[in-house]
Parts: C-alpha cells; sequence; structure tokens
C-alpha cells in the first residue's frame, strides 16, 4: 500500500488480441475529506463545518489551506506566520486553527461559492465576484517567458508525478519559476484539489503571493482553476488542454497570460502574449 493510501492494488483481467490474463493494478484512491474551521473563543474554539470534498489521500493540510485560502475564506496569507496551524482530529479531517483575532466570512459558508462551474450566475457575475473577492495585483511588465522553455515544462511536471506513474489516474498541478524550475507539484483524482494543493504548499512556505511564477495544469483551464491561480498572485496560468471563454474573460480583466494546448511543438497564448516570448 502506498503512503497515506494513496493507490491501492486491483485485480483485473487484461485483454488483448487473443490473450486474456488476469493481474493486478494500482488504482488510485479517492476519498472523502472533511475541511473544518476553529474559531478560539473563551470557550476553547468554534468548530465550523466547510467543505466535504472527494480527493485522493496525501498532502491533505496543504489541500485545505489552498482550498480555504483560494476561496477567500483565508483572507491573508500573513495568517500563516500569525499562527494559524492545522489539525486532524479524525483520519479523514482537516482542522484548520485561526489565529487569535482571526475571524471569517460566516456568509460565505452559508451560500454556495461562486466559483463551481454549475452554479449558474453568469460571466459578468463570476469575474466581477473575483475582483470584489480581491487578488494580488499582476506584474505589468514580468516575467517573460522563452516559448523554449515553456514548451519543455510538462516533460518537467510528468518527471515528478510520481503516483500518475503508477496509476495513470490523476491530474497534477505544478508550479515553476521564471528560470523553469520546479517549485512544488501536487497530485489528486480532483484537478481543483491538485491545484489547491500546490497553492496550500506555497501557502504554508510562505511564498504567496507568487508573482514570477508559472501555474501548469494536466487538463483545461476552467474558470475555478483561473481563479484560484490568480488568486495566488501568478500571472502566468497555462494548460495542457483547452481553457474556456469564463477563463478567457477573467484573464483579460486582470491582465494574466493564458496558454493552452501546450506541446513540446507550441502552444495557443490567448491572453497576454507578450509574456511568452519567442
Amino acid at each position: 500500500m502506498e503512503r497515506n493510501g494513496m493507490w491501492k492494488p486491483w485485480p483485473v483481467t487484461g485483454l488483448r488480441p487473443g490473450r486474456r490474463e488476469r493481474q493486478e493494478d494500482a488504482v488510485i484512491a479517492e476519498e472523502p475529506l472533511e475541511i473544518q474551521i476553529a474559531l478560539p473563543n473563551a470557550e476553547g474554539a468554534e468548530v465550523l463545518p466547510v467543505a466535504v470534498t472527494m480527493r485522493t489521500p496525501g498532502d491533505d493540510e496543504d489541500l485545505a489551506l489552498g482550498f480555504l485560502y483560494t476561496e477567500g475564506l483565508i483572507d491573508d496569507p500573513r495568517w500563516i506566520r500569525a499562527g494559524l496551524s492545522s489539525e486532524r482530529p479524525a483520519p479523514h479531517t482537516v482542522r484548520v486553527v485561526l489565529p487569535p483575532d482571526h475571524g471569517i466570512d460566516r456568509q460565505r459558508l452559508t451560500r454556495h461559492f461562486y466559483m463551481t462551474s454549475s452554479c449558474g450566475v453568469c460571466g459578468k457575475a463570476a469575474v466581477e465576484a473575483v475582483f470584489v473577492q480581491g487578488y494580488p495585483p499582476l506584474p505589468e511588465d514580468e516575467p517573460v517567458i522563452p516559448l523554449s522553455l515553456l514548451v519543455d515544462l510538462p516533460r518537467r511536471m510528468r518527471e515528478a508525478q510520481r503516483l500518475f506513474h503508477r496509476t495513470g489516474g490523476l491530474h497534477a498541478a505544478a508550479i515553476f519559476d521564471p528560470a523553469g524550475e520546479l517549485l512544488w507539484v501536487r497530485e489528486d483524482v480532483g484537478r481543483h484539489n491538485a491545484v489547491d494543493k500546490v497553492i496550500g504548499a506555497a501557502l504554508r512556505a510562505g511564498r504567496i503571493p507568487l508573482s514570477h511564477a508559472i501555474m501548469l495544469v494536466s487538463g483545461r483551464a476552467g474558470f475555478e482553476i483561473a481563479q484560484k491561480t490568480l488568486r495566488a498572485g501568478i500571472p502566468i496560468l497555462a494548460a495542457l488542454g483547452a481553457p474556456s471563454s469564463l477563463t478567457l474573460e477573467l484573464a483579460h480583466a486582470a491582465g494574466m497570460t493564458v496558454v493552452g494546448f501546450l506541446r513540446p511543438e507550441g502552444a495557443n497564448v490567448y491572453t497576454a502574449p507578450w509574456r511568452i516570448a519567442g
């Protein structure tokens, strides 16, 4: 069994032309994680349930912190230095304990997050909501990344995807510096979880905002991924798949560079193309 139950062996029937055999496959684990917030008070702490997400076990604290930050419940990355911590009251629960005298917007706990693509809000309302929530301003004249470096980033991410090589069933999100050095990579059965995990890792390291970094995702660049990337202050979002129209509307309004269909032979740059040279 992999660390933290991240994959499990499963018997399968392998079918090939003229051949049928029993074998064992490595199947990625998918299990629920409850994210809670604890607000210290005179009686100890008030515990508030926030969300339950289906995830691949592992890097759960990164996932919880990244989710709470990208959804605007952790208002400022400096809360980490102010004493924010996490604990595990149960195997499938992460409780984030806020520093003393740090509150949250309780209204965000009582309504659906606008980030979900099925929430029914129009594009204009969704984009405006991101700006109301707030995000670190992006640099106007940097970074500029050579195309030759950009197209090599998927290879560098794949080489670091330990679980994908074993199971073939995971999304990945990676953050690179302008020189192409891999800073963090995280894998998960859910692409939004992978993004939250990698942003949570950066948050714990005290590196948010990442105003000179590149976010690379293994799938498509949907609106939720774009707003999470923007919330981390990352000016370049690159994806192996396609962006959505709402992603491009948000990126255009914010001045974020969106790259899609990233391949060794090239890519499509949809917004702020001046950040990609070559």
